[in-house]
């Protein structure tokens, strides 16, 4: 095929599913409805292979980008980016390591070259990783302080100008009061361990996969998601080197310590885990394929018809970036991102859609804010947020859709941070009217369904009361254990990976019930004279307060 013809077939694939897109709106059943035929189209278009699985700064997601400001102004929605487009380029840099790294483990007369990929990943990738002298290692258990639970794997010992390493995971725990249980606290996630390691003056840090609760799929499959390009905001601070070790390479570095790592894996089965230098050092020299490039956040809005209150804004966020094209599975190597978030996208623009449709306009403004590079880190959030058009305090909540339900209509709806701020009440008061029930979120996924985990973080952080609406194990025509059984599933066989694809079966039913939901709880946010707020106590208060005391 000649490249003159693969240039143009995202093009031809664009014009076909805006004809289907714009055939489905030429019935009036789906006016003042969640339109089946809408959604079915933008799916089909967001989540096909002509668009590469969607990855930030590239042609499928540049190609999505315009798919979505196209249907924005086909629905009247107007433009809210730079220069009265749709769109809010971001400068941002990318960098991918190459198999010609080199990582060295040093120990007495001996040095260690370690394989990229069969041995390690980066978690941050480029010129900032570079240590090109031998850096002493020192183990440090888990990487963790937390005062609250009079625990400090850094008491006593000075790793200023060391690399740091450290096991994943945290002191094991069946008490709800230490270490939040048998559920993971935030003193789990890696991104904490490496700031302890930064306060504490450390030159790099190594996280060692804990073979007794991460590696039961195996290094290959642990090691998938970190072979795609590190992005970062090009104006990001420099990063250190910080990288996941073959827990089989990681026996190489403990055999000159006063303790083996079987020794240390026994430690952590008993309680009694110690921090001890390594007695060797590692150097990287890293080679990275590196570029410099625009993404879009895609940004519409529609003004509020209240004189004081289209002064504020609400803000519904979905983003539209998936991994791209990865290591193959099965021969497959594109990551479609179908439920992550295709059809999250295609849900917010049919709620847009309805919300410039209804008789009568909003009272409030609202914001319709597609991101990139949420699956890097929340850059495309985290940008607007540095960059916003409207103040924060001036922003009264941030909605976010990431995923909607495809497996079965449900009878409850779960709040992720709904225990945070008034929106939880807000919400059940919405859902109460439509016959469902407000549930935590399910004992099995507390871990994963975490705050933390989607750009409705980054609007807390910068002080937005935020949520994040999804579906309870609860369905009409599946059973609990049924549901969390293909949850379970899901997540396991599909989630970041090429199955998360067109070829999965998804109910569209389900998907219309659950934006119905999040059309209605808008709604109700856009005309109440109360503004949503935090309940105090939650750790975004502050900024909240701050952003409404210089007015930002």
């Amino acid at each position: 095929m000649s490249d003159s013809i693969q240039k143009w077939l995202p093009g031809v694939a664009l014009c076909l599913i805006i004809c289907r897109w714009s055939g489905a709106q030429t019935g009036t059943a789906t006016l003042y409805d969640i339109s089946l035929d809408s959604l079915s189209a933008h799916i089909a278009f967001l989540g096909s292979d002509a668009l590469a699985g969607r990855s930030t700064g590239t042609q499928g997601s540049e190609l999505a980008a315009h798919y979505i400001a196209y249907i924005l102004r086909k629905c009247q929605i107007a433009p809210f980016g730079d220069d009265n487009t749709y769109f809010q380029p971001i400068p941002m840099h990318g960098s991918t390591p190459l198999p010609s790294s080199k990582l060295s483990f040093y120990c007495s007369d001996q040095v260690c070259p370690l394989a990229l990929a069969e041995d390690y990943v980066l978690y941050k990738s480029g010129a900032q990783t570079f240590v090109p002298n031998p850096t002493p290692l020192y183990f440090v258990g888990y990487g963790i302080a937390a005062p609250e639970f009079d625990y400090n794997d850094y008491a006593d010992i000075d790793v200023n100008g060391k690399i740091v390493v450290y096991l994943s995971g945290e002191p094991p725990s069946d008490d709800p009061a230490y270490f939040n249980g048998s559920f993971p606290s935030i003193y789990s996630y890696a991104e904490s361990k490496e700031r302890m390691a930064i306060a504490r003056g450390a030159r790099g840090s190594i996280l060692i996969p804990n073979p007794q609760e991460e590696m039961k799929t195996g290094w290959a499959d642990w090691r998938r998601g970190f072979l795609f390009e590190d992005v970062v905001l090009a104006y990001s601070v420099a990063g250190h080197l910080s990288l996941a070790l073959n827990p089989k390479a990681a026996r190489k570095i403990f055999s000159h310590a006063e303790y083996s790592f079987e020794q240390v894996l026994e430690m952590s089965r008993t309680h009694a885990l110690l921090s001890f230098p390594l007695n060797g050092a590692v150097s990287f020299r890293g080679e990275f394929k590196q570029r410099e490039f625009l993404a879009k956040n895609v940004l519409g809005w529609i003004e509020g018809s209240h004189p004081r209150r289209k002064n504020e804004y609400l803000i519904l966020s979905a983003h539209y970036d998936h991994l791209g094209i990865g290591q193959a599975v099965d021969g497959d190597s594109i990551y479609n991102g179908v439920g992550d978030n295709a059809i999250g996208v295609a849900g917010l623009l049919e709620i847009a859609r309805l919300i410039k449709r209804q008789p009568q306009k909003p009272e409030r403004s609202v914001i319709f804010l597609f991101t990139t590079g949420e699956e890097k880190g929340l850059l495309g959030a985290t940008f607007y947020l540095d960059h916003a058009p409207v103040p924060h305090y001036k922003t009264v909540a941030n909605i976010n859709i990431d995923g909607l339900a495809m497996f079965d209509e449900f009878k409850e709806v779960v709040g992720v941070g709904a225990d945070l701020s008034s929106l939880g009440s807000i919400l059940q008061g919405v859902i109460e009217k439509m016959a469902l029930k407000l549930a935590p979120i399910p004992i099995e996924f507390t871990a994963t369904e975490s705050f933390s985990r989607s750009d409705q973080m980054a609007f807390a952080a910068a002080g937005i009361p935020a949520i994040l609406i999804m579906e309870g194990p609860s369905y009409l025509r599946l059973t609990r254990e049924e549901g969390i059984r293909r949850m379970i599933e899901w997540s396991m066989e599909r989630y970041h990976t090429p199955f998360d694809d067109l070829s999965q079966p998804i109910f569209l039913p389900a998907t219309r019930q659950h934006c119905r939901i999040i059309y209605a709880f808008a709604n109700r946010i856009l005309e109440m004279e109360e503004t949503p707020e935090w309940i105090p106590g939650t750790p975004y208060i502050n900024a909240r307060l701050q952003s409404i005391a210089k007015k930002r």
